[in-house]
């Protein structure tokens, strides 16, 4: 039996009491309201009906094998004792930016219920990378999330820009990698990451006028991935087929040399990169290069 809900914090505002209300409506139990302690911030613990709830659509690929790994530690414990955060971006619907896995884990589990925080501001449903702590995130899963993110703050405020989203993408070449892996999920983001790090920064202006603009970063990116890839290819055929030979390449083509004190525009760099990969002569290298070269470094791609 659901007990009534308390509020140890006095009566919640008008905002939160009407949410509590559509929970009740939707089926669902309020358990308390109160102020979250850090921001003084009000918020509820609720019961959800599980049917009521989905990820938001900017999330990464859910991991079949963490959703099971976490299946099978609540069902040893017999117990779910890790509620997930949701938001209700409209009547009727509620969105976890934090608790994909665990929603699986329960809808396998039949649980009809899902134990959950519920903020009534809807824009936390844009801050996944910050709240979700349950697995940590690759290269290649941060930059899908931000462009999915990207492309649905594109659709529903295209007036704002990527600048009043510096927190939520975290870093502006996430936007770039996320399109590239968008087109191609095995691209060598790791490879790129630490050149786009220097020279790609958060567009001016709306999102509306600098999609066009971030769109043609990817493509440079994606010109320079091309040029490495027939280097490497012209590097296998030799012989030289190591984990580390796209970035060896990358290393001795990039024209941000640390000794650099001024950097290249975004475009100025991709340009010469591109054109230095090209010129690259594969015929001087050797293979104990590319060995000594990743000893010490993790090797390209996610």
């Amino acid at each position: 039996m659901i007990r009534p809900a308390v509020f140890p914090e006095g009566e919640p505002p008008k905002a939160l009491a009407e949410l509590l209300a559509r929970v009740g409506a939707d089926g669902g139990h309020v358990l308390a309201a109160y102020r979250e302690p850090v921001g003084d911030h009000w918020q509820a613990f609720v019961l959800l009906p599980i049917d009521r709830v989905e990820p938001t659509p900017y999330q990464r690929d859910l991991s079949p094998t963490h959703a099971k790994r976490l299946q099978d530690v609540v069902k040893k414990i017999d117990r779910f004792v890790d509620p997930i955060v949701a938001v209700s971006p409209e009547p009727g619907v509620y969105w976890t930016p934090n608790g994909h896995h665990r929603l699986t884990a329960l809808r396998k589990l039949k649980a009809e219920w899902v134990p959950a925080i519920l903020i009534p501001e809807a824009e936390v449903a844009f801050q996944i990378l910050a709240l979700n702590t349950e697995k940590a995130h690759n290269l290649k899963e941060k930059s899908l999330e931000v462009v999915r993110m990207y492309r649905g703050l594109l659709e529903q405020r295209p007036r704002d820009g990527e600048s009043d989203y510096a927190f939520q993408f975290e870093a502006p070449h996430l936007i770039t990698l996320g399109m590239l892996y968008e087109e191609n999920k095995r691209f060598a983001g790791g490879a790129f990451a630490p050149i786009l790090k220097r020279v790609d920064k958060f567009l001016d202006g709306s999102f509306a006028k600098s999609k066009p603009t971030r769109e043609g970063r990817a493509e440079s990116v994606k010109a320079a991935d091309a040029a490495l890839g027939t280097a490497v290819a012209a590097l296998k055929k030799r012989g030289i087929n190591h984990p580390f030979v796209k970035n060896y390449v990358l290393a001795r083509t990039t024209p941000l040399t640390r000794q650099r004190k001024t950097l290249p525009s975004f475009d100025q760099a991709f340009a010469k990169l591109k054109a230095n990969i090209e010129a690259f002569d594969v015929a001087k290298v050797r293979y104990e290069d590319v060995q000594r070269a990743g000893i010490a470094a993790v090797p390209a791609g996610d």
